[in-house]
């Protein structure tokens, strides 16, 4: 599904300060696959979310996400993947705040030219799968931390993506409210075969997921399998 072959990323190409965030990676993710990328601060995670989530390029390398080599796709192509392979989960839950839940989950298929009393279907279905089908008329800013995110996941679902590309998605949560989150993720994975990649420094949440991909410097410093499961 995702083949990563000498990925390399650098800014400031040319000058004094140039600066290379990414060094020569190799990553292999299969489809249904559970995969965290852990790493502190200034080692290259969002860098490669980037990448990996088609919303930047690498200086070099080749990056195929189901045989397609994304550094040949004009930026239409791109925006198509994103659209239709790729669901987004961010940390700070990117909702617009005076928006109904309903409306928030409704806008991608919106994009997609999804007729809109299918969309509204699609968007109440997914409500109720991550507990908010009773929250579905209240505005985004009116919701909880833990809501928001919730309908973040609902969004990320709404053109029923292949990929789920998580980014901190519990790092403004309390534990209890990751934990519930956390469980949703689980539930896509075992039970609806999503393809997800978490980015995360929590070296816990990362345990429970198949797979661990260690950066340090913009370098792949382990790569493993874990042994831990959370069942929800």
């Amino acid at each position: 599904m995702i083949r990563m072959d000498h990925i390399s990323k650098s800014y400031f190409v040319g000058t004094p300060n140039e600066l290379q965030v990414l060094k020569n990676m190799n990553i292999l993710i299969h489809e249904g696959e559970f995969v965290s990328i852990v790493g502190q601060s200034g080692s290259g995670k969002s860098t490669l979310m980037n990448i990996l989530g088609a919303l930047d390029r690498p200086s070099s390398g080749q990056y195929k996400l189901d045989g397609q080599d994304i550094g040949k796709l004009s930026d239409d192509d791109l925006s198509e993947i994103r659209s239709r392979k790729i669901g987004f989960v961010f940390q700070t839950f990117n909702l617009i705040p005076k928006s109904s839940a309903l409306s928030n989950i409704e806008l991608p298929m919106i994009y997609s030219g999804i007729h809109r009393a299918a969309r509204i279907k699609r968007a109440k279905e997914l409500l109720e799968m991550v507990g908010m089908g009773d929250r579905m008329e209240h505005l985004s800013n009116e919701l909880s931390g833990g809501q928001k995110q919730r309908v973040a996941i609902a969004r990320a679902l709404a053109n029923n993506p292949s990929i789920i590309l998580a980014d901190e998605p519990t790092g403004a949560l309390d534990s209890k409210t990751g934990r519930r989150i956390m469980d949703i993720f689980h539930e896509l994975h075992q039970n609806h075969g999503k393809t997800i990649i978490l980015i995360t420094h929590n070296e816990e949440l990362a345990a429970e997921t198949d797979r661990v991909i260690a950066i340090k410097d913009g370098c792949i410093i382990e790569d493993h399998r874990t042994e831990k499961k959370v069942i929800p």
